[in-house]
């Protein structure tokens, strides 16, 4: 009887070491599981993190700053010249993918650049008289806006291809009477707009006309 007893417990004993290792070995398997998925959720993590981190960088430090407009005067302002380039850090600037926005309280006008107009390009200033509103702006719509190139050192800013980048400075020029009710700016006017680039912070274009027009280019901001 002894023996029976003796060898029952034995053939316990031996259960519950198979039981044990089958648990472990279970242990293993779900921790090996739970850290592979652990390892690719933190690969696709840092993945997304490095990607959001160069958007924000872009978005913030990037963009188009105005820095001069200038506007010409017939009757009333009839052309607005707004002079523009990159911010510092910021990444190159398509201008075929930027949008103008415009408005005077009245109007409100959006414009895009079209290239399939030469005179809305022109790839320097006119330095027989020096004026830039030789610019051909009465061929504009109250959709399109003219570039003209004051500063290009790498030739980055071409009539199809027209991207700004660090140290280029270009004119977008406005026909004021088509972007305006076809009159123009009229005195005392508020005006308020954004230049919006593909990537970046947006150019500001805020400024109030004259109460009086004597002259015939006016710096207006």
């Amino acid at each position: 009887m002894r023996n029976i007893f003796r060898n029952l417990k034995k053939k316990d004993v031996g259960s519950i070491g198979i039981g044990a290792m089958i648990v472990f070995i279970a242990m293993v398997l779900v921790a090996g599981i739970a850290a592979s998925v652990l390892i690719q959720t933190s690969t696709t993590l840092e993945s997304q993190a490095m990607a959001t981190g160069r958007e924000t960088t872009e978005e913030v430090a990037g963009g188009i700053a105005v820095f001069d407009i200038e506007g010409h005067v017939t009757t009333d302002i009839d052309a607005l010249a707004v002079t523009v380039r990159a911010r510092a850090g910021s990444p190159d600037i398509d201008l075929n993918e930027t949008i103008v926005l415009l408005t005077d309280g009245t109007f409100k006008s959006l414009l895009t650049y079209d290239f399939t107009t030469a005179t809305h390009f022109n790839s320097s200033v006119d330095t027989s008289d020096g004026d830039v509103f030789g610019f051909d702006y009465g061929t504009l719509t109250n959709e399109q806006f003219g570039i003209l190139v004051l500063e290009d050192a790498d030739n980055s800013v071409k009539r199809y291809t027209p991207v700004l980048n660090t140290g280029d400075k270009v004119m977008l020029f406005i026909n004021g009477i088509a972007t305006f009710g076809g009159t123009g700016l009229t005195e005392r006017k508020d005006v308020n707009g954004w230049i919006y680039p593909e990537h970046g912070s947006p150019g500001v274009i805020a400024f109030r006309t004259p109460a009086s027009y004597f002259d015939t280019v006016y710096d207006l901001q």
